[in-house]
């Protein structure tokens, strides 16, 4: 199972490495601070009010299901910017307590539950330096590259990739 994983995580890392970005970030650009709502096109905020409105956010317990469909698609306006969101790390790839691959996800329990959130609502992420977790129920802020690219995972198919430049405690 340990080689499975790694062979997902890594397939997922080098595919997240090549997509087809077409602005990066800059060094010193500040970040874009994001909320969860902006990775939804149209950055409407719907699809998390939805959710919200079905207990789904809350804690991260989810009790009922939702429309996979409408709530899987991507926004592409973020692509090759450095941004900062938090949430929560689900480790797929680590050594011990230090974490090399995770997915970024907007709640606690997210992608323990069935079903996990639409693909945009997770992030595929990539430590440049292997984080310490001490919990899976301690929010984080990462900072990093964010870009589009559909990832599959044995958790959840992900509609984000990014480059952990920075992973801090959230306070």
């Amino acid at each position: 199972m340990h080689t499975r994983r790694k062979v997902l995580t890594t397939a997922a890392a080098a595919l997240a490495m090549t997509a087809p970005w077409p602005m990066r970030a800059r060094a010193g650009d500040d970040p874009i601070q994001l909320d969860w709502d902006d990775l939804v096109p149209g950055g409407s905020g719907e699809t998390m009010e939805r959710l919200r409105q079905q207990g789904i956010i809350q804690h991260g317990e989810m009790n009922t299901g939702f429309d996979q469909d409408t709530s899987a698609n991507l926004t592409t306006e973020f692509n090759g910017k450095l941004v900062r969101i938090p949430g929560y790390l689900v480790p797929l790839e680590y050594d011990g307590a230090k974490v090399k691959t995770a997915l970024l996800v907007p709640f606690v329990g997210a992608c323990i539950h069935v079903p996990p959130p639409p693909p945009n609502q997770l992030i595929f992420i990539i430590a440049e330096a292997d984080y310490e977790n001490p919990s899976l129920f301690e929010p984080v802020w990462i900072e990093g590259v964010f870009g589009t690219s559909a990832t599959s995972t044995q958790l959840a198919e992900v509609g984000y990739t990014m480059v952990a430049e920075q992973i801090d405690p959230y306070t």
